[in-house]
């Protein structure tokens, strides 16, 4: 088994760099889109900076192994003339891209805060650094609208059709066709709503991404639920066609308004802290990277101590043994799932339970695990199934928890440690992620 080595260590809060943008790497980063051109990979993200106005149309950073960072640049100068003239926007918003052919696509979404006069529009280049030359308009809602022109993401059908989902808040989320000769809605194309929140919680849903699993022949519909200032966090529904219905694992309809808000979607993330090392705020606006066999969630993430500052996190995915994707509890710093000893399993951990209905952030308990088959009070234990796959036991609260986990060789960025992590659910579906305290020997 193999540990990852220390990652580059990136330095938090630092207001030297504010307007030096050439070391910004994940700072500033917002609403991230990712894709991967050749050997490199791409993160394109709102127009958003800590201390000033944000500057420019879209940001640009780019990487090699998805750790270190370097800022590229922006797209565009100044808001494209028709998305201003619809908006009044004062930045640009939640980009987008696709490759179509030998072109490359980036959306955008120009807007102001609470309003829904929004406009998603396409810009193109033979080159995926640019220049973009805009396109114009996709879809564009007013003022009064149910739906949102924002947060637009282009995903494939299994038989490589391009689609766009879009939405925020107001009328949730919506699908539709793109024709890929023009990057815009396919003629005669009809909108699908596939997600929405009830009006008791402001409606508050918004990044929708989709990606289609071909192995359990899935489309998986990513969201981010409540305020991306201090309580987002990232569920997920999964359909059998791209237009819906989408179910959570219970098998709940992300349309469905009839149940409490937070019972609907499968919460996968949301804000977290383990032990007394400094954690996170309001992850979330997520997009999904697949790289090969691998996938890669990449969003933004606030800091604890000044959630004004906002990075960019990339973290690997699991994926459960009935299809279910299970986040990293630590960024990524080239870990590689392997097989586990099961003795490693025995020692200290702090562990997280991803109580969908706290949605502020969650501090981790501690729990002593064996490899015994019974749990006692404050105590957990293990069960080694196969590979990197383990039954754990708990017992909290008189209750008795079985979790079916993953566990992964990983960094410890908060100890600056290798070590062990886990990510894993119950039978209701509840999502629990974990860290081995005690630092682990790299063989």
């Amino acid at each position: 088994m193999k540990f990852p080595k220390a990652p580059m260590k990136y330095k938090l809060y630092d207001e030297s760099i504010i307007h030096e943008e050439s070391l910004w790497t994940i700072n500033n980063a917002h609403d991230p889109a990712s894709f991967k051109d050749g050997d490199t990979y791409y993160v394109f993200s709102t127009d958003a900076k800590y201390g000033g106005p944000p500057i420019g149309g879209i940001q640009i950073r780019k990487s090699r192994d998805l750790i270190h960072w370097e800022f590229v640049g922006h797209a565009f100068d100044q808001i494209p003339a028709e998305a201003h003239e619809w908006t009044g926007a004062k930045g640009l918003w939640a980009p987008e891209v696709v490759k179509f052919g030998d072109t490359y696509y980036m959306y955008y979404a120009a807007s102001q805060f609470g309003k829904n006069q929004s406009f998603i529009g396409v810009a193109t280049s033979s080159h995926i650094e640019g220049p973009w030359e805009d396109q114009g308009e996709v879809v564009k809602s007013k003022q009064g609208d149910l739906p949102n022109a924002i947060d637009p993401n282009i995903t494939f059908d299994e038989d490589g059709n391009p689609w766009m989902v879009y939405g925020s808040f107001f009328g949730g989320m919506f699908v539709f066709r793109i024709d890929p000769a023009t990057g815009k809605k396919l003629a005669g194309s009809e909108e699908k709503l596939i997600a929405k929140r009830h009006e008791s919680v402001e409606a508050a849903i918004e990044g929708p991404y989709i990606v289609y699993h071909p192995e359990f022949k899935k489309y998986y519909l990513f969201v981010s639920y409540d305020s991306l200032f201090k309580n987002y966090n990232i569920r997920v529904g999964r359909a059998d066609h791209i237009e819906g219905p989408y179910v959570d694992f219970n098998g709940n309809e992300m349309t469905d308004l009839s149940l409490p808000p937070n019972d609907v979607g499968m919460k996968i993330l949301g804000g977290y802290k383990f032990g007394d090392s400094e954690g996170w705020i309001a992850p979330g606006h997520n997009s999904v990277l697949k790289d090969g066999d691998s996938y890669f969630i990449v969003h933004h993430a606030r800091g604890e101590k000044d959630p004004h500052w906002h990075y960019l996190h990339v973290r690997k995915i699991f994926w459960s043994v009935d299809g279910w994707p299970l986040v990293s509890p630590e960024r990524y710093a080239g870990e590689e799932e392997t097989e586990i000893d099961p003795a490693l399993m025995e020692g200290t951990w702090e562990y997280i339970q991803m109580d969908k209905d706290q949605n502020e952030q969650l501090h981790s308990r501690s729990i002593e695990l064996g490899t015994d088959t019974k749990a006692g009070r404050g105590k957990g234990s293990c069960r080694y199934i196969k590979g990197n796959q383990f039954e754990l036991f708990l017992s909290e609260n008189g209750r008795e928890r079985k979790e079916e986990i993953i566990v992964l060789p990983a960094w410890d960025w908060e100890n600056w440690v290798p070590t062990l992590v886990f990510a894993g659910k119950d039978e209701h579906g509840e999502v629990i992620i974990g860290k081995k305290v005690v630092p682990v020997t790299e063989e």
